[in-house]
């Protein structure tokens, strides 16, 4: 079994799936495209190449915990992967993760240049431990 995050954005779809175990966040990747069709096509042939069986959207509260137009459009998008897909989507707050991962890679070295190229990628990849985090101690209890 492995686990995708999906952080959706308007030009820039970053990817992070777990390993097997569920327990790492592993393999990345970043879809560049403005079309949602084309995303989801993207996200279609990974599921297949990486056997991915769950799907974690982000799903972008504002920082007061409200929902916006931005959250309205991740819900929508969450339908469409539920029935282009047949999996479950697990939305997931993502408040201040792409804030997180500029951080993580400016303390790398990385330029702003640099980190647009995986910033999506990095943010996806932090959604996907705290879910894992999250899984794990729920299963622990």
């Amino acid at each position: 079994m492995k686990i995708m995050a999906i952080d959706y954005g308007d030009a820039h779809t970053g990817i992070a799936i777990s390993d097997f175990t569920c327990t790492l966040a592993g393999y990345t990747t970043v879809i560049n495209s403005r079309k949602a069709e084309v995303v989801v096509q993207e996200i279609q042939k990974i599921i297949a190449e990486h056997g991915v069986s769950e799907l974690v959207l982000g799903y972008p509260k504002n920082m007061d915990g409200t929902l916006g137009p931005r959250a309205e459009k991740a819900a929508a998008f969450a339908e469409t992967l539920r029935e282009a897909t047949g999996l479950q989507v697990t939305l997931w707050d993502e408040r201040r993760t792409t804030i997180d991962a500029h951080n993580i890679l400016m303390a790398g070295g990385k330029n702003a240049k640099q980190r647009k190229k995986t910033v999506d990628a990095v943010a996806a990849a932090l959604m996907l431990e705290g879910y894992l985090t999250r899984r794990k101690l729920e299963g622990a209890r």
